[in-house]
């Protein structure tokens, strides 16, 4: 009969683990800087209430919209209307608000959305998709068909068509989004749990007389979860891409709404005359993206011992 190492053999090796992580991690400056892109996006989201009003974004200042004045950016643009001693790094919005502002409040927005979408569809996708591989038959079947039914329509339309139905606001749009997304984990984790199960261990568990609840959610599932992981945090981006393509089309709740693509859509018309209204938001969009990108190629290539290098 198998014994487990000493506690004291394990929290060493589960040490050694951690410091050659984190020895990968120095290595690969570009996953480095996915990870301080992540982690500072995370922070600015926390730490936004405490740095701009979160109310700001209901006031209007019309004598100062479109104004710039930073001397440090001159766009060569004749009669940029000036901010009349005020200091606004990034200028105004066509409200007269700060832009620099409006983009601190509309990151937390974003990064929420994000994270409730991805975390929602890794819980369904775990349930669903588990359950339908480990007892497979006519379960695995019905579950199989219905995510079939979901990814058969372009899922940015199946978006669009849910928020005119249902209504513009944050929660739906966040629903509408999380509809075109759970599929996707359901069929990988689905594949995983297939490959998972077939193992030898799991027979032994079975032989031990271990449940089949047991087994799946203790043992198969978290043996498979690397892969999901490593795509939720690759798809907080592709979310966040998403859900600014959403509020650019025009589908925001509220065209005062400090979101990153509600912005970008605000400076659609002035970008000639106020080229800074779609220019940081659109790069703000890109950073954040690309940052968590970054750190989801990392978390593969560092934290999955299969696929170290």
């Amino acid at each position: 009969m198998e014994t487990k190492p000493p506690l004291a053999e394990r929290r060493v090796g589960r040490r050694a683990d951690l410091k050659y992580s984190l020895y990968l991690l120095r290595r690969n400056p570009i996953v480095l800087a996915g990870f301080v892109i992540s982690v500072a996006s995370l922070l600015l989201a926390l730490l936004s209430p405490l740095l701009v009003n979160p109310s700001s974004w209901h006031h209007q200042d019309l004598d100062l919209r479109l104004c710039w004045n930073n001397p440090m950016i001159n766009w060569q643009i004749a009669n940029v209307f000036n901010c009349a001693g005020s200091v606004y790094p990034l200028g105004t919005d066509q409200y007269g608000r700060s832009l620099l502002e409006m983009m601190t409040l509309a990151i937390p927005i974003d990064l929420q959305i994000a994270l409730e979408v991805v975390l929602s569809a890794v819980v369904i996708g775990v349930v669903f998709g588990s359950i339908a591989a480990y007892l497979g038959g006519v379960v695995d079947e019905v579950i199989m068909r219905l995510t079939d039914v979901f990814l058969a329509v372009p899922g940015i339309l199946l978006a669009i068509v849910m928020i005119v139905v249902m209504g513009r606001s944050l929660p739906v749009l966040t629903f509408a989004v999380l509809i075109t997304w759970w599929p996707f984990y359901v069929r990988l984790v689905r594949s995983q749990v297939l490959s998972e199960k077939e193992k030898p261990y799991v027979e032994r568990l079975r032989a031990m007389g271990a449940g089949a609840t047991r087994i799946l959610f203790r043992h198969v599932v978290p043996n498979s979860i690397y892969p999901v992981l490593i795509q939720a945090t690759l798809d907080i981006g592709s979310v966040i891409l998403t859900v600014s393509a959403l509020t650019f089309i025009g589908l925001t709740p509220s065209p005062l709404l400090p979101e990153l693509g509600n912005l970008a859509n605000q400076g659609i018309q002035y970008i000639f005359t106020a080229p800074w209204l779609i220019l940081f938001p659109g790069l703000t969009i890109l950073v954040i993206s690309l940052g968590f990108n970054l750190l989801g190629d990392g978390i593969r290539d560092i934290f999955d011992p299969r696929l170290r290098r």
